[in-house]
């Protein structure tokens, strides 16, 4: 390394120009029999394919969300009611947020889970999954 500061080291250069754009079909196959690199752009303009479009449009994909049955949250909360606990309660012994308790209650909890319902049907000792949702559980 020299100590001269008016020295300047350059790395890399790029190239002069920019890509050749090109417009006609001959001159585009002789640049790939020239072995250049190559890359074709398709340019969209501000029309649209109607038939694309409608085609989108139509689709049939059903993008519903699985919630909590409305039988299954009144059953959780008259379950609740009848052992007299809030829904605080009911969380801190399912060990869950109290949020979710209030989610399964009002019906809003979106692809309801079962380890979540099995719990509160331990806590509570009536059926939420299934037949006789709202029944008391059977012993074993």
């Amino acid at each position: 390394m020299s100590d001269d500061w008016d020295s300047v080291t350059v790395i890399r250069k790029r190239p002069a120009g920019g890509p050749a754009v090109v417009k006609s079909e001959a001159a585009l196959n002789a640049a790939r029999r020239a072995g250049a690199s190559v890359i074709t752009e398709k340019k969209t303009s501000g029309n649209y394919d109607a038939a694309k479009m409608g085609k989108t449009e139509n689709e049939t994909e059903d993008f519903t969300v699985k919630k909590v049955n409305l039988s299954v949250s009144k059953a959780i909360q008259q379950g609740r009611q009848a052992k007299q606990m809030t829904q605080k309660d009911l969380a801190t012994k399912i060990n869950e947020k109290p949020t979710v308790v209030t989610e399964y209650e009002s019906g809003k909890a979106v692809n309801p889970n079962q380890q979540i319902l099995a719990k509160m049907e331990r806590a509570l000792g009536i059926k939420l999954r299934g037949t006789n949702i709202g029944a008391p559980l059977g012993t074993k």
